[in-house]
């Protein structure tokens, strides 16, 4: 056991100052890349009236205007005939998969502040500071990198289109009113507005007891957590539904959001293990974290991986046992062409590799396995975003061009620029939080009078 005095404070301080030689490179490169993106965003408005011209032309061709729910839902935005689809639908399309790609980060990080809160789990400490400032992307920036999507919905949710808003199918009045223009916005801006006052609210009062060490702010933060669950599956479900599934709104399914839900956390937790070793090899995380730590997120990354291939196996046991057309199409889209061989790559990354390379206790400890693996999750979490968004656009198989490269590389390098001034703007862990003595391997005397930190 240690006896020197350790002074978390000017430890901190010392961090802080460390984080800024990254500070010049991370805004040249996020600069560089928004840059890029509105050039290239710009410049497609050049060739959008020849887009406009060669929809114009397709629509005087045949249409399968009474296709059936399975045709609808698996092709609905792809333009008819073979034709190209428009610019807009493209970028739409690509813009959607990697938005939905960050979100699943900031999601998961807030479930994993709601989780440490609720089961008062002190080796979480030193990983939660960094996940609220990942989960407080989620309200303004996230909500400000939302607009294109917003903007651009009629091009990318065939139920928002002119057509169908006109005369509107079985299934889309089925769904009335979430299914419609009115509300697609207002229940958008809904989760916004959840996700900012339960994240914020959640740091704040952490960044207070900071100050003063006060335990109401314990109080607050776990008073948050117990409300805040419940409107993070219900803001969390209305995402998938809405920004996801609502691609096919024929296409039913109880457990869409779950699926999701569980990819996102999978995904947020290897993440967590790669941060806390950058930073606990940069110093900054170095006096809070042990072995245990990256034992304790191993295990529940291997747990999550469990629970995702459970829950992605029950959705398509389910649907394919019931045999109901508005539910099998949405797998029998995704059987066609490359669909099928990325669906066969989601079932082996996903779950086998990973399941099968974290049996043995001591690859969790193995840090080298664990940073290539968070590699290897990012690429199948991706993968199978695409393979829940892509085939409507692309029926034929996996899509990835210039819109997608951009898109991604624009959203990632604005979280990480937003991330890292934050992360650099505060302490990097909980500095008077009353388990910080614990999270350290740190035993205080309940009955001494001086202060655990």
């Amino acid at each position: 056991m240690s006896t020197h005095a350790f002074n978390p404070i000017s430890a901190a301080g010392d961090c802080l100052s460390s984080g800024r030689f990254f500070v010049g490179l991370r805004r040249t490169v996020a600069a560089a890349l928004a840059v890029l993106f509105a050039v290239a965003f710009l410049g497609t408005t050049l060739t959008a009236a020849e887009s406009h011209k060669a929809e114009a032309k397709s629509e005087h061709k045949p249409e399968a205007a009474h296709a059936g729910p399975a045709d609808h839902g698996a092709g609905a935005c792809t333009d008819c005939c073979g034709a190209t689809p428009s610019w807009k639908k493209q970028f739409g399309f690509a813009y959607l998969t990697a938005y939905m790609f960050c979100l699943s980060f900031c999601l998961g990080a807030l479930f994993l502040v709601l989780l440490n809160h609720l089961f008062d789990a002190q080796w979480m400490l030193p990983i939660r500071r960094f996940l609220e400032h990942i989960a407080c992307l989620l309200c303004p920036t996230m909500a400000i990198l939302w607009i294109p999507i917003g903007a651009l919905a009629p091009h990318i949710f065939p139920w928002l289109g002119p057509e169908l808003q006109a005369n509107p199918d079985h299934s889309l009045l089925a769904k009335y009113p979430l299914f419609t223009k009115q509300a697609f916005y207002i229940v958008s801006g809904l989760l916004f507005v959840i996700w900012y006052v339960v994240a914020n609210g959640l740091r704040n009062a952490s960044l207070a007891q900071d100050k003063d060490g006060a335990a109401v702010h314990t109080r607050t933060m776990r008073k948050y957590a117990a409300a805040g669950i419940f409107c993070f599956a219900f803001s969390l479900t209305g995402a998938a539904i809405y920004w996801m599934k609502a691609l096919s709104h024929q296409f039913f399914s109880t457990m869409y959001g779950v699926v999701y839900f569980a990819g996102s956390v999978w995904v947020t937790v290897i993440t967590t293990y790669w941060l806390l070793l950058y930073f606990k090899n940069r110093g900054d995380l170095k006096d809070v974290t042990r072995e245990v730590t990256f034992h304790d997120c191993g295990k529940l990354f291997f747990a999550f991986t469990v629970f995702y291939a459970y829950i992605h196996f029950s959705q398509y046991f389910l649907i394919w046992n019931a045999a109901i057309p508005e539910e099998t199409f949405w797998y029998v889209a995704r059987e066609k062409g490359s669909w099928w061989w990325v669906g066969q790559v989601t079932i082996f990354g996903h779950f086998w590799f990973p399941f099968l390379l974290l049996l043995p206790i001591h690859r969790k400890l193995n840090f080298q396995v664990m940073s290539t693996l968070t590699g290897w999750a990012w690429l199948c979490h991706y993968l199978d975003l695409q393979f829940n968004i892509g085939p409507v656009l692309y029926p034929d198989g996996l899509h990835f061009g210039f819109y997608d490269v951009l898109s991604l590389g624009f959203l990632i390098s604005v979280l990480v620029f937003m991330f890292t001034r934050a992360f650099n703007a505060h302490p990097p862990y909980p500095q008077r939080d009353p388990r910080v003595a614990e999270a350290m391997g740190v035993y205080v005397d309940p009955a001494s009078t001086k202060a655990a930190h």
